[in-house]
Order: structure tokens, then C-alpha cells, then sequence
């Protein structure tokens, strides 16, 4: 485990997310401007999704490939129940119904620098993951919408159709699943004519990405830690390593290789800090963004990208050793 985190911190778009929190913590000007970090997001799921796509077509698609789809969609829907109850006594129902939306959903900036990290590795995985990332960013939001409601709690005008559009139609899961079916119809033709632009500049595009990661994170923290308390920092910290046990447990039962049982692993112990509050704005309005959004972005993204992937790695390793 120690030569993994050596491997993802020299890891170049790793030490761009470090460069992002020195330049805050020693207050430079350093800044990336909009849109194009919105550019960067765009970039990175049209890349991710095509290259899934790729995979899927080159390895096909079978029983147990749709049973740990069934899988990863099942945990998403209860994570979010289990976080629920055991957020809801210490920070009310609205905070929790978002916090539990916000940790049953997934990251796929952190799935992306998992893909990166094993591609460093030169470990293998296949296309399907990148479906399963997809499946299991919409049924929590679904879930934790559920959560408040039977709690009691209303939204502004947000019900209905236009959450389900939210969820299931959204930017980032609508250009992830159109950019896995593109790929998975064009093939290896498909690979070889976007090669200059899904390939070459994966990794360029990433270390910006991160690098703005690394100053979104670091002013978020700075400004948010002091009121977060230490059971909302205690839970960011340790909710990613119970899920990632969890995702580890399941993904040893379904027989998954060690380069997709990380992936999935990943995806269980990963947070939400786009999508879900996108959602959770206008769903529950009642919730505190400074609350469920510092603590997913600020404590377990980091987390997860600097400590969190090589302990998942080895602990796969060592499982499956």
C-alpha cells in the first residue's frame, strides 16, 4: 500500500490538486477562470464515457456484468436510507436527507483519478464501470428527495417531473451515458479517430481540472471547517472508509477483478458535490449547502484523492491476494 501512495501522489494530476491547496494556503492570485473548468468537467465525462464505451463493446456484455450494474444501483439506494437515520438526531432532517443524498451518490472526478491512478499502475478495467458510476448518481437524490418529504419537508415548486428530469436527464449523467453508447456503437474506429482528443490530452486536461479542484477545495475548507462541528467532520472522514468496506465486501462476492472491484470501490466511497446539490437546491431548500457541499468537497474529495485511493488499492490487493 505504501508504493500505491507513492505512485498516486507523484501522480502528476494529483500533484496539480496539491499545487491548487498551496497556492490558497500561501494566498496567490492564482485562479482558473469560467467557463473553463465547466469546459474541464465537460471534457473529462465525454472522455471517460466514450472510452467506457469502447471497453463495453471490446468485452461484451453479459450476466454478471448486468448483476454488478443491479448492484452498484442498489447500494445507491441504500446508502443514503442507512446515512439518513443516523444523520437526522445530530443535524435535522433536511441537512441530513442532503448529506445522505450527497453520500449515496458518487464523484466522477474521483472515479476518473482512480482510472488514472490504474492506468499508472498499468492495471486493467473494464468499460461497464463507467456505466455503473452513471446508474448510481440519480437514485440517491431520488431517495433523499423521499427521505425529506416523509419527514415533512417541502420544496419551492420543485416536484414531480421536473425532479425526475433533474435526476435522470441532468448535464453530467445525460453526457456520461451518451458519450458510453457512442462509444459502444463506433467501436475501435470510433477510438482511433478521437484518439488525439479522448487520448493524448486526457491527462493535460485533468491536472487543470485538479489544479482548480485543489482551490475550490482549499477556499471551501478555510471557510467552511469552523462550522461544520466535529460530527459532520467526523462523518465526512468516516462514512467514505465504511462504504468502501462495504464496496469491497460486495465487490469479493461478485467475483470482480482488481482494477473494476477498485473502481467500484471507489464509487462506494466517493460524494457527490455537483450533481447532488445542483438537486437538493431547489428539492430542499431547507438543507445548508455551506453544510452538505464543504463536506463532501472540501473533506472527503480530498481525502479520497490524497489517502483514500491507495487504501482502497490495497486493500483490494491484499483481498484478492
Amino acid at each position: 500500500m505504501n508504493a500505491d501512495l507513492l505512485v498516486n501522489l507523484l501522480n502528476p494530476p494529483v500533484l496539480f490538486f496539491f499545487l491548487g491547496l498551496l497556492a490558497v494556503a500561501l494566498k496567490s492570485d492564482l485562479d482558473i477562470p469560467q467557463p473553463l473548468p465547466k469546459f474541464f468537467s465537460l471534457y473529462l465525462l465525454l472522455s471517460i464515457g466514450f472510452k467506457g464505451g469502447v471497453e463495453l463493446r471490446h468485452g461484451g456484455l453479459d450476466g454478471s456484468i448486468l448483476l454488478t450494474l443491479a448492484v452498484a444501483i442498489a447500494m445507491a439506494l441504500a446508502v443514503p436510507i442507512g446515512a439518513f437515520w443516523v444523520l437526522k438526531p445530530k443535524v435535522g432532517a433536511a441537512d441530513a436527507a442532503a448529506i445522505a443524498a450527497t453520500y449515496g451518490s458518487v464523484s466522477a472526478v474521483t472515479f476518473i483519478t482512480a482510472t488514472s491512478l490504474l492506468s499508472s499502475l498499468q492495471i486493467p478495467s473494464s468499460g461497464y464501470m463507467v456505466a455503473a458510476m452513471a446508474l448510481m448518481e440519480s437514485p440517491a437524490i431520488i431517495v433523499g428527495v423521499a427521505l425529506a418529504r416523509r419527514a415533512g419537508i417541502k420544496s419551492e415548486g420543485r416536484e414531480g417531473e421536473a425532479l425526475w428530469r433533474e435526476a435522470f436527464f441532468g448535464g453530467s449523467v445525460f453526457l456520461l451515458m451518451g458519450s458510453l453508447v457512442i462509444g459502444f456503437l463506433t467501436g475501435e474506429e470510433g477510438q482511433k479517430a478521437l484518439q488525439p482528443f479522448t487520448g493524448d490530452i486526457f491527462k493535460g486536461i485533468l491536472s487543470l481540472f485538479l489544479l482548480d479542484m485543489g482551490l475550490v477545495s482549499a477556499r471551501r475548507l478555510s471557510g467552511g471547517l469552523k462550522s461544520l462541528g466535529g460530527f459532520s467532520l467526523g462523518f465526512a472522514l468516516m462514512v467514505p472508509l465504511v462504504n468502501a468496506a462495504i464496496g469491497l465486501i460486495l465487490a469479493k462476492m461478485l467475483g470482480l477483478g482488481i482494477g473494476d472491484a477498485f473502481l467500484f470501490v471507489v464509487l462506494c466511497a466517493s460524494a457527490s458535490y455537483i450533481a447532488v446539490p445542483a438537486a437538493m437546491r431547489g428539492a430542499v431548500p431547507q438543507a445548508n449547502p455551506g453544510r452538505y457541499v464543504t463536506m463532501a468537497l472540501a473533506i472527503t474529495f480530498p481525502f479520497n484523492v490524497l489517502v483514500g485511493l491507495p487504501i482502497y488499492l490495497g486493500l483490494v490487493r491484499a483481498f484478492w491476494s
